[in-house]
């Protein structure tokens, strides 16, 4: 589990970011911090948000109000584009009973 962890000090200073940065992503329900033995440690599954999230608030100045509504947006995206797999793959189905059944 160990591995699985980023102190949170480390991460910031190597990527040249305020900490307070992190409060704020934490604070807005957006990544989790977790303390251990009173250091702070972000969880390596999150990274590549994270990393998306520093992009948004650095390079492109939105706030995290902003990129929380862009995050919500995204997975409202993926459920869509889920759910369209899941019927044309449905439809798949139908059309093929369909052709079996015209067939006899």
């Amino acid at each position: 589990m160990e591995t699985d962890l980023i102190i949170v000090s480390e991460y910031c200073q190597k990527c040249h970011i305020d900490p307070s940065f992190i409060v704020l992503l934490e604070d807005g329900g957006l990544i989790d911090v977790r303390i251990i033995g009173g250091e702070h440690y972000l969880l390596l599954s999150q990274l590549q948000e994270l990393e998306r999230y520093t992009r948004m608030y650095y390079d492109l100045s939105i706030n995290i109000e902003g990129i929380d509504a862009i995050r919500h947006l995204l997975e409202r995206m993926k459920d869509m584009q889920n759910e369209m797999d899941r019927l044309k793959q449905e439809l798949r189905v139908l059309r093929s009973g369909e052709v079996e059944y015209s067939e006899d």
